[in-house]
């Protein structure tokens, strides 16, 4: 089984925290799925002004998570060496928020491969806390450099 730990994640993607928004990998596959998960803490820098008193995860960065692992899997998916380039979130249909995610939730986050296309990849993604759906988009990312 293929997994990946946050230093694994650190190599593949640009972001850093407090925008880093998963956490590991439990499996992959390249061009089919992958599993990655995202622990929810209260100390997530968008809780002290989203919803005071009752803190809830904002849907965009529920999308912003799904993206992430998206990326990794897009960047596990190609041949080429991702360190000249860097996908870019290029579209996002059918979101649909279905639960809240509160802290103390872990998020975990799966992605299916849909397709891949000049330098265009779609994927399926779907977001559940315990195993709970909460999230589902499709997302479509572009390679840029």
């Amino acid at each position: 089984m293929n997994t990946l730990n946050i230093e694994d994640i650190l190599k593949i993607l640009p972001h850093r925290y407090p925008f880093l928004m998963i956490d590991r990998v439990s499996e992959w596959k390249a061009f089919d799925y992958i599993w990655a998960h995202k622990n929810v803490t209260i100390n997530e820098p968008y809780f002290q002004g989203h919803f005071p008193g009752m803190p809830i995860m904002p849907g965009v960065m529920l999308l912003e998570s799904l993206a992430q692992a998206a990326g990794v899997l897009a960047y596990l998916s190609d041949e080429k060496n991702h360190e000249d380039y860097l996908f870019y979130l290029a579209s996002i249909n059918n979101a649909k928020f279905k639960k809240r995610v509160c802290p103390g939730d872990t998020l975990n986050l799966h992605i299916k491969f849909h397709m891949s296309r000049l330098n265009f990849v779609k994927v399926y993604c779907k977001a559940y806390v315990n195993n709970q759906l909460v999230c589902s988009a499709d997302l479509v990312s572009a390679k840029g450099i």
